[in-house]
């Protein structure tokens, strides 16, 4: 059980420098996936399918991982 009593500050460089190692492997992979299916689709094509994998993946399944697994790194005492 983490120590409540020492007051703690979210360190935004930290939580973005924990969210980038995880979410530039997502993100390419889901650009080798997407890219050859849609050759032929415009940009905003392609956009329209890879935003929300992006968003929902970050959202329910990378967030939750860093911000428990990370918790340490990303807060610091006040």
């Amino acid at each position: 059980m983490p120590d409540t009593s020492v007051p703690r500050k979210l360190s935004k460089l930290h939580l973005a420098l924990a969210m980038l190692v995880p979410v530039y492997p997502l993100i390419t992979t889901i650009l080798y996936i997407v890219l050859p299916l849609t050759e032929q689709w415009t940009i905003w094509q392609r956009t329209a399918v890879i935003a929300p994998v992006m968003v929902f993946s970050i959202v329910f399944v990378v967030s939750p991982f860093v911000q428990k697994r990370f918790s340490n790194f990303i807060l610091r005492a006040a």
